[in-house]
């Protein structure tokens, strides 16, 4: 079987938009900065769901496969989890981190240094400097010090190799150690694995939701990052709403707790997308909770006004529908933007 460090990010990516199943997004903006703990607090509503932690396998799916499920395929996600798991890990699923790298002094610098590493091998200390600071890129000498530094703190496989190598030649390229893991990696190897799978994947699909810390490489990424943070938010989303798809309903897989976990992380790791908020209006109507309705429908109009753009029709019409009645409608307001009013009174 193919090792996990042998796949690079792209190819995965590129594989996991395969299986996912088509979504529609919000354009992506720095707007709606912050973060959704839990839905808000389960919607202010005191009895609400308590998420701050990943929520636990629901009975019946621990680890097991459906009937239809090809044993091999579903386990391959298990087998690549189990691979070196004391190899240092670069997180980029929310702020960068880096085992063994500090958070403090030229700690973050590092860790940046880290993921542009493993997303761009092979490059040289040009490109590599410009990277790091395209307005003003970094001398070699801080591009050596820096990577001397993560060496360090890295340190060295069971076989003595370093997960940073020094280059023997000027003309080596600057590279990790292909036992380096990353998370993003790990999430797009569970999401490929399952997303196929239909409701007997979901146990590796909330696995792969519980790597995810906020908006994949932070707030403010690198340019040469952007890309890699479009591409793994709309994964998240794919992932999260496919959880939300399933759990939400009455049936075999129900689990309210489940799907809300899953859309809080999604909305962490992308404030815009509004097919999650229709996945957060279906949560709180199957609670029967009209206060967190009332949050989320308000919600995504502050963040579609913030953007300047109209709710899609499938968010208009779902509203409409689970308000349920003409006298709580959704009217346009006319005005510079378009925007919805929801009659608050009658919910």
């Amino acid at each position: 079987m193919q090792q996990p460090e042998q796949t690079g990010p792209e190819e995965l990516i590129a594989s996991a938009a395969t299986a996912a199943p088509n979504v529609s997004l919000a354009a992506p903006s720095d707007a709606g900065s912050e973060v959704f703990p839990a839905l808000l607090a389960a919607s202010t509503d005191p009895s609400g769901l308590r998420l701050h932690s990943p929520a636990p396998s629901p009975a019946g799916l621990e680890d097991k496969t459906g009937p239809d499920t090809d044993p091999a395929e579903a386990s391959e996600a298990d087998e690549c989890e189990a691979h070196d798991l004391h190899a240092p890990e670069i997180r980029v699923l929310g702020p960068v981190e880096v085992t063994g790298v500090g958070s403090t002094g030229h700690g973050p610098r590092m860790a940046q240094l880290a993921a542009l590493l493993y997303f761009r091998p092979g490059h040289s200390a040009d490109v590599l400097c410009a990277d790091m600071d395209p307005v003003s890129p970094w001398p070699t000498s801080t591009l050596n010090a820096r990577m001397q530094g993560l060496r360090s703190s890295l340190g060295s496989d069971p076989a003595g190799n370093l997960y940073v190598p020094r280059r023997k030649t000027g003309e080596d390229p600057y590279r990790l150690s292909p036992g380096v893991r990353c998370d993003c990696t790990r999430f797009l190897q569970l999401a490929e694995s399952a997303l196929p799978l239909g409701p007997s994947g979901l146990t590796h699909l909330e696995k792969a939701l519980a790597l995810v810390r906020g908006k994949p490489f932070g707030g403010r990424p690198l340019p040469w990052a952007e890309p890699h943070q479009q591409q793994m938010s709309t994964r998240i989303i794919d992932v999260a709403h496919t959880v939300a798809t399933y759990r939400i309903p009455q049936g075999p897989h129900h689990n309210l707790n489940a799907a809300r976990h899953a859309v809080a992380t999604g909305l962490d790791a992308d404030p815009t997308a509004e097919l999650l908020y229709r996945d957060w209006m279906r949560l709180e109507a199957a609670r029967g909770n009209r206060s967190g309705l009332h949050t989320a429908i308000t919600r995504v109009q502050q963040i579609n006004q913030t953007l300047d753009c109209s709710l899609e029709t499938e968010t208009t019409q779902l509203i409409n529908k689970l308000l349920n009645g003409p006298s709580t409608a959704v009217r346009k307001v006319p005005g510079k933007r378009e925007q919805f009013q929801v009659t608050m009174s009658t919910v």
